[in-house]
C-alpha cells in the first residue's frame, strides 16, 4: 500500500477519534483526527534531523489496531539499510502521541520526523 502524503490526510472518522481523546490534553484534540489518519496508514517516510548535518531518510511501518491500551510494535529503517533497522512496543496511545508530535512539526516546518522522546525509546535511552 503506498504511503500517504502526510498533507494530504483526511481526518480520522469521530468515533475512532473519541476513544483516544481521554489521553491527550485539549490542546492536542485538534491535531488528533490526523494523527489517528496517520497511524491507521500504518507507515511514514521522513527523515530524522542532525543538527549540522543532513538528514537520514526512514521509513517507518506498524501495526495497526483500534483500541489506545493495546500494543502496537513500531519498526523504523533508516537510509534503506536492513542493519539500520529498529523497533519499540508502545501502546498505541502513546505512538498516537508521537504521530500528533510529527504532524504538528509537520504544519511548522514542513519536515516529517519524529520527537526526540520517540527516538529515546526508539534505541532504549529510557
Amino acid at each position: 500500500m503506498p504511503m500517504p502524503a502526510i498533507d494530504k490526510l483526511q481526518p480520522a472518522k469521530n468515533s475512532d477519534v473519541v476513544v483516544y481523546m481521554p489521553y491527550y490534553p485539549r490542546n492536542k484534540h485538534k491535531t488528533l483526527p490526523y494523527a489517528i489518519s496517520l497511524y491507521k496508514s500504518g507507515s511514514l517516510e521522513g527523515e530524522r534531523q542532525i543538527e549540522g548535518k543532513e538528514g537520514i531518510p526512514f521509513v517507518a511501518s506498524w501495526f495497526v489496531s483500534r483500541l489506545p491500551m493495546e500494543l502496537t510494535r513500531c519498526r523504523l529503517q533508516f537510509d534503506g539499510q536492513a542493519d539500520l533497522s529498529y523497533e519499540v512496543t508502545l501502546s498505541n496511545s502513546e505512538f498516537v502521541e508521537y504521530l500528533i508530535e510529527v504532524m504538528v512539526k509537520f504544519k511548522r516546518s514542513r519536515s516529517i520526523d519524529f520527537p526526540r522522546l520517540f527516538y529515546r525509546k526508539l534505541l532504549r535511552f529510557d
